[in-house]
């Protein structure tokens, strides 16, 4: 019975993987050659920079040549970075600019002995590994068609790949065969070559845990600070509320009650109207207070959880809006407010600016992250700098070291996603 459709479609899928990833293995094998001539050329380019320096002329030219192997090195990190995860270019940029500099930084900056560390491995190893993942496949072309062109070379020209003279075709056949399991081995060791040549780079080329730390030093001083500087500008706006707004109402209502007492003695229809006009100044002041606290913890999560509170929000959106939310476990009153407070101010964006015809706003917990997803059908084109509020929302997001993304072109629609920690 003939194999149908059905049968093969497994056989096929397994093919076609196999085929991308050896095509997806060359291209990076390839690319890894590139920088591995260049590392080549660097390396005997620094060897001869410091060979000539023990005579005081290459000295001048180290600050040149470490410069060379900052540039190379960033090239194959950001070759690297197009797969799998990204390599980050160092955050500092300075080289060094004197000979007496450069003798400093090549004995003890951690980068420059780490990129040196690389440009030996790649110029050899990364070498030899790109010129086999290039030839292979080349070579198993050239032997497994080898018996349909083999009569038309001279006979002391004709033989396999690797040597073996050919002059019947019964040997020529055999060369064929000899080109199919080559291009077996292609299959097995394109893959293997391509995590082989890219592991010295990802291994040295990577961030040192002295410069990570730095970096996250550098974030959290950075977070902390807008976070500081946003937390007194609400103590700032709280005491301007209250010194403006409330303060004022109930120095009136004394004033209101002061007048009421003495007209009370002298006309009591007098005093009625006084009474009553500081019983609504006094009214405004509560409401006002009311507002002021609604603005500091908003009283939906104090009377319901969090999907609740997103509830009454997206009911005062000028669009139809849903709310999408997961099981979420247990969360720090502080990671809700922050998620309350940047929803509040998307809804109020898509109200005031998108236009939407629909909003959504979906919820949903992984493990130790909190994701909160904003979408609405909008004109799009939202813009941090602009004043849309979005930088207040990343103000919040980053002092919790979370991600804010946003994705909003022009035409729409817009895409806000957030990424707050929620480890209890």
């Amino acid at each position: 019975m003939p194999p149908t459709d059905n049968d093969t479609r497994p056989f096929r899928g397994l093919m076609a993987t196999g085929l991308n990833n050896v095509f997806l293995s060359l291209e990076r094998l390839a690319g890894g050659l590139t920088t591995a001539l260049m590392a080549l050329f660097c390396l005997a380019a620094l060897a001869a920079v410091l060979l000539t320096s023990l005579a005081g002329v290459g000295l001048l030219l180290l600050p040149v040549a470490l410069r060379l192997v900052s540039t190379v090195a960033d090239r194959e990190r950001q070759r690297l970075s197009r797969w799998g995860v990204p390599v980050p270019l160092p955050a500092e940029a300075d080289h060094p600019s004197g000979p007496v500099e450069a003798l400093r930084a090549l004995v003890h900056r951690v980068r420059v002995r780490r990129d040196l560390a690389w440009l030996s491995c790649h110029s050899t190893l990364g070498l030899l590994t790109g010129l086999l993942g290039v030839l292979l496949p080349i070579i198993a072309v050239r032997d497994s068609t080898f018996p349909l062109w083999w009569w038309l070379l001279p006979p002391e020209a004709a033989g396999a790949s690797i040597g073996v003279p050919v002059h019947n075709w019964s040997t020529a056949l055999a060369v064929g065969l000899l080109g199919v399991a080559w291009g077996a081995l292609v299959f097995g060791a394109e893959p293997t070559l391509a995590r082989l040549q890219s592991w010295p780079g990802r291994r040295l080329l990577g961030l040192h845990p002295q410069e990570l730390l730095t970096e996250r030093i550098t974030a959290l001083t950075a977070t902390r600070a807008a976070a500081l500087q946003s937390h007194t500008a609400e103590l700032r706006r709280i005491e301007r509320s209250l010194h403006d707004g409330a303060q004022s109402r109930l120095v009136a209502v004394i004033i209101q009650l002061g007048a009421a007492r003495r007209a009370l003695r002298a006309d009591p229809r007098r005093a009625d109207a006084a009474v009553e006009q500081a019983q609504s100044t006094a009214e405004d002041a509560l409401a006002e207070l009311r507002g002021l606290i609604r603005g500091i913890l908003p009283p939906a999560l104090e009377n319901h959880d969090l999907e609740g509170a997103l509830g009454a929000l997206a009911q005062g959106c000028s669009a139809p809006c849903t709310v999408e939310c997961a099981e979420l476990g247990p969360l720090a009153s502080s990671i809700e407010v922050t998620a309350y407070f940047s929803v509040a101010e998307a809804v109020t964006n898509v109200t005031r600016h998108s236009g939407a015809e629909q909003a959504r706003i979906r919820v949903t917990r992984a493990g130790e992250k909190l994701y909160v997803h904003i979408h609405d059908t909008g004109r799009g084109g939202a813009d941090e700098r602009a004043g849309s509020g979005l930088a207040s929302i990343r103000r919040r997001v980053e002092a919790h070291d979370g991600v804010l993304t946003v994705d909003s072109p022009v035409g729409g629609p817009t895409d806000i996603g957030l990424e707050l920690p929620c480890g209890s």
